[in-house]
């Protein structure tokens, strides 16, 4: 006979059951981008697959091998190509002769003789070039590690469209709250990763593009280079894009261009930054609101830990966490009502 209550065996098990999935969390971390990944692209994808499969009627793994394909030809690959041209550009930019230290000493003499900073130029650029690079993949070094993350976040992704029904089920099964919670829990799920993922990325390419035109139009040296920095700093709403408008600007009027230099200064202070505030008023409304500090508390957040692709989980993870709390605040104040009503007024 056990020397153990039923009670007592359950907490055992419970106890169990946490260091092991601990224990299993920490081997899957470096999985974590995969899994991570393949819920956005579920979240993302789901009201496509149902439209092929209910509505035109497609096989359930041809509707998901069009996803994936899809998937890959929009964002994998396009950020790949990114990626590789922007370590290929940060390391020779020392090398090439894009007039960058004849600029440099420009800016230093500007800030020496009016700032008393004779060295901020130098310093400031590389400080500038080791933090971008630290922030991409190596992919010639990690090509292996970039592969098979990759093929695991496909698989999972193939497997919860697949068996969407099951995956839903379970999820909803083992959900900690009950089931109208967990119903707002997914439409708020889908909210914030349409809002972190597909908003914050329509307003990066647009102040991409529009920083990459201005470099242009002013003859600022690698116009799409820098459009593609600028696209990525646009997932900070306090920096933004409209940013890297001030040292070209500095740039030009050093050189002696200086009706251009405070054109371009205008034009990414009052255009770029209005259209970045009219897209996120515009997506904030049909999509859902995310709060400026939780995107920038979540990128600090997802740097360290996923390299550049923190720009967009750190603030959806960040969100999922406070959409959970949110839940759980609401489990616990109808616990509380249950808990008087079940137990009367008190008497005096």
């Amino acid at each position: 006979m056990s020397i153990f209550n039923i009670k007592q065996r359950n907490n055992i098990i419970l106890v169990s059951i946490i260091v092991l999935g601990c224990f299993l969390l920490y081997a899957l971390s470096d999985l974590f981008s995969s899994i991570l990944g393949a819920i956005v692209l579920f979240t993302i994808f789901r009201p496509f697959y149902l439209w092929m499969v209910e509505k035109r009627g497609f096989n359930q793994s041809f509707a998901t091998m069009i996803i994936i394909f899809i998937s890959l030809i929009v964002i994998v690959i396009p950020f790949l190509f990114i990626s590789i041209m922007v370590i290929g550009k940060i390391s020779n930019i020392n090398r090439e002769s894009l007039q960058i230290d004849k600029w440099t000493q420009k800016i230093d003499d500007f800030t020496a003789a009016n700032l008393g900073q004779p060295k901020f130029a130098e310093s400031t650029l590389q400080k500038l070039g080791a933090y971008v690079a630290d922030l991409f993949p190596s992919l010639l070094s990690s090509a292996a590690n970039i592969v098979l993350t990759l093929l695991v976040m496909y698989f999972l992704l193939y497997f919860m469209f697949v068996q969407r029904r099951e995956f839903e089920q379970t999820l909803l099964k083992y959900a900690p709250f009950r089931e109208q919670h967990a119903l707002k829990f997914a439409t708020e799920l889908r909210n914030s990763t349409y809002s972190n993922v597909l908003g914050q990325g329509i307003i990066a390419i647009t102040q991409g593009a529009l920083l990459a035109n201005g470099f242009w139009i002013f003859n600022i040296p690698d116009p799409i280079f820098w459009g593609v920095i600028g696209a990525f700093i646009s997932f900070l709403p306090v920096v933004g894009a409209p940013t890297l408008c001030i040292p070209a600007s500095i740039i030009l009027y050093a050189n002696g261009d200086k009706v251009q230099g405070v054109i371009l200064l205008l034009y990414g202070i009052l255009f770029i930054g209005n259209v970045d505030n009219v897209l996120r008023m515009i997506i904030n409304r049909r999509v859902g609101n995310t709060h400026p500090i939780i995107t920038v508390i979540g990128v600090f957040i997802g740097l360290p830990m996923f390299g550049i692709l923190g720009l967009v989980f750190g603030p959806v993870l960040l969100s999922y966490f406070l959409l959970l709390l949110e839940i759980y605040e609401t489990n616990r104040m109808a616990e509380d009502r249950l808990e008087r009503v079940r137990t009367g007024p008190e008497t005096p």
